[in-house]
């Protein structure tokens, strides 16, 4: 079953299921630091139900979007999802494995991919039972290498991938973005509440560019009373 929620004070609608995977925050978050020019070409490496897309589209009317979903019935809702906001003409939803983009999209024709990807490792942590979710989080359909490969190959000369992931694995992150020649640019640490460690980064990537990275002021998520910051009510539109 599919329940729907808003954003943006009603003005964009998403239908989620009840059970199994759901958009995060990480996922908004994520949609508000990517910056689209007019007639931009974006690709969403891991669609979910469409919610980064959606959000980019609300917010630029001439963008060209896709969304590549490898798990069908997460395809079926962000198909769904676009037409609830009738945005038909600016986003299409792909079912398939992004290792496979060329049947569906041509190398370099992308100037910003973007992905929220999985980040635990297969034998790492407890696996959801839910196949949605386990595979939303663990590296089941697709590992962080995947993701930053695909992105290097649809990327046209100098554009950007901007990946979310667990600040704990950016090692990883600045490593294979390097190894596929995204080299890092911009780098934005996520603390829950001022006082807590960092959760997630925030890393952009520009193809074949040379070293240089610029780690900007931090993201505080909560206020020490669990409330949002006026930072992410207004990346929600509250």
């Amino acid at each position: 079953m599919t329940a729907p929620e808003s954003l943006f004070r009603g003005r964009l609608k998403i239908l989620q299921k009840k059970g199994g995977y759901r958009f995060s925050i990480d996922a908004v978050i994520l949609a508000h630091h990517i910056p689209l020019k007019d007639m931009d070409v974006g690709v969403d490496l891991g669609t979910g139900c469409g919610i980064i897309p959606l959000i980019l589209a609300h917010r630029s009317s001439s963008a060209r979007l896709y969304g590549i979903e490898v798990q069908e019935g997460l395809a079926d809702l962000a198909s769904q999802n676009v037409r609830l906001n009738h945005m038909e003409d600016r986003i299409t939803i792909v079912h398939g494995d992004m290792k496979d983009f060329r049947s569906y999209l041509e190398p370099g024709v992308a100037d910003v991919v973007f992905s929220n990807p999985p980040y635990r490792k297969v034998l790492s942590g407890r696996m959801n039972p839910d196949p949605e979710r386990a595979a939303a989080r663990h590296e089941i359909k697709g590992a962080l290498a995947d993701v930053l490969s695909v992105a290097e190959k649809l990327l046209r000369p100098s554009g950007r991938v901007w990946v979310i992931y667990p600040s704990e694995r950016i090692a990883d992150l600045l490593t294979r973005m390097r190894a596929f020649r995204l080299e890092p640019k911009r780098l934005r640490l996520v603390h829950s509440r001022p006082d807590s460690d960092a959760e997630l980064v925030l890393a952009e990537g520009l193809k074949h560019g040379n070293p240089g990275v610029k780690v900007v002021p931090p993201l505080i998520v909560h206020k020490q009373d669990g409330s949002y910051t006026d930072e992410l009510k207004d990346m929600i539109g509250e």
